[in-house]
């Protein structure tokens, strides 16, 4: 799913291609994509782009007369830009906003239909979009502690929740855990000071270095690779590979469609940690630390 990183950068090259341009019309392709019936998609055409804003993991534009059109990609959802009128993929095509400088193209891969569209009239009626997550990059420390302790979860799934944190998901939440030198599954509560202070330093250092250097790599063009997996990522995608600060093969834990990547050495103390489904299955026989898997390892080749 794009993140914080992804959606800034998107938002960017989008900006630069429809600000101050009027939307001639929204072809939709997928009955499944468009959630709210008022405004109605006529009340938005003709009207010229006034401003563009993120808000979480959505992609909000706004037209003239505070109408906005509000988009949520999902985990497959992606955008193309595209000479006007230009037809829609076939299969992958959800919809086609065609502005007077071109056509921003709405793509999502597999079957599962997940992406959405709402539009929405005035402000009140975009705050129901809003998750009320804390911007990690414009907090304070104190604010930080406190969204961050004000429920006892994981630190994996506290990063991720968007009620607490806007932008965040589960490839970031790897790279800044990793980069924090923290177990994704300690206790936010179990939190020392010093650790909730590193804890946002990596927040904020590691969006940053991905902003930039997606920024840098789209350059003038449009964002077309957008994905979780990037080459560059310290843990995330990384399953099996050497930990680029200590050289430990990444472990994971697997929960239904997620996946959390971690290293063993950096991040707890050599502890392997099992996901509830694998805990049970193998019970004592799971390996508890890396010199134990290791070890399995070598008496299986």
């Amino acid at each position: 799913m794009p993140e914080l990183p992804d959606i800034v950068v998107y938002l960017e090259s989008i900006d630069r291609r429809i600000r101050g341009h009027s939307l001639l019309g929204i072809r939709i392709a997928s009955p499944f994509l468009l959630r709210t019936v008022d405004p109605p998609i006529r009340e938005l055409e003709g009207r010229r782009v006034a401003a563009l804003r993120r808000l979480g993991k959505h992609i909000v534009i706004e037209l003239d007369g505070k109408l906005f059109l509000v988009l949520h990609l999902m985990i497959a959802g992606r955008l193309r830009w595209q000479a006007a009128g230009s037809a829609l993929p076939k299969k992958v095509g959800l919809a086609a906003f065609d502005f007077s400088s071109g056509s921003l193209v709405l793509t999502e891969a597999g079957a599962k239909r997940r992406a959405s569209l709402h539009l929405v009239r005035g402000e009140p009626g975009l705050d129901a979009y809003d998750r009320g997550g804390l911007e990690v990059l414009e907090c304070t420390p104190n604010e930080f502690r406190t969204t961050l302790q004000s429920e006892n979860h994981t630190l994996k799934r506290a990063l991720t929740d968007p009620r607490l944190f806007s932008g965040i998901g589960n490839a970031y939440s790897d790279e800044i855990l990793h980069r924090a030198a923290l177990s994704p599954v300690k206790l936010t509560s179990a939190l020392e000071p010093e650790e909730v202070s590193r804890l946002l330093d990596a927040c904020r250092a590691i969006l940053r270095e991905w902003t930039e250097q997606l920024r840098a790599q789209a350059g003038e063009a449009f964002p077309e690779h957008v994905t979780a997996f990037r080459e560059g990522m310290a843990v995330h995608g990384r399953y099996g590979k050497p930990c680029p600060s200590c050289g430990s093969p990444v472990q994971r834990i697997v929960h239904a469609s997620n996946e959390t990547n971690y290293c063993p050495t950096c991040q707890t103390g050599g502890k392997l940690l099992a996901d509830r489904a694998l805990s049970r299955l193998l019970r004592r026989d799971w390996p508890r630390t890396l010199e134990e898997l290791e070890e399995r390892k070598a008496r299986q080749r």
